[in-house]
């Protein structure tokens, strides 16, 4: 008898989504600590993904896509908070 297991999301994807999403509405030093948070998850989570038992390779490239942007929107935040 074979059974099945249903393909789950990886914590890590889910994190880096979270942090990612929070990492643009947070202070210049806050938004880079998320951003970084992110794409470190977001690696992670590909990484996990490759495991067919587990989903959210998609979803982990798009939290590494959004963190590169946080950390773009958190220097350009530093910047316009210094001038």
């Amino acid at each position: 008898m074979q059974t099945e297991t249903k393909a789950r999301y990886s914590i890590p994807s889910i994190l880096a989504m979270v942090a990612a999403l929070v990492s643009f509405v947070t202070s210049a030093f806050w938004g880079f600590i998320l951003a970084m948070v992110a794409i470190v998850f977001g690696v992670l989570g590909v990484l996990l993904s490759l495991s067919p038992s587990v989903r959210g390779g998609l979803v982990s490239v798009v939290s590494l896509v959004a963190g590169g942007i946080g950390v773009v929107v958190a220097v350009i935040k530093a910047i316009s908070g210094v001038l």
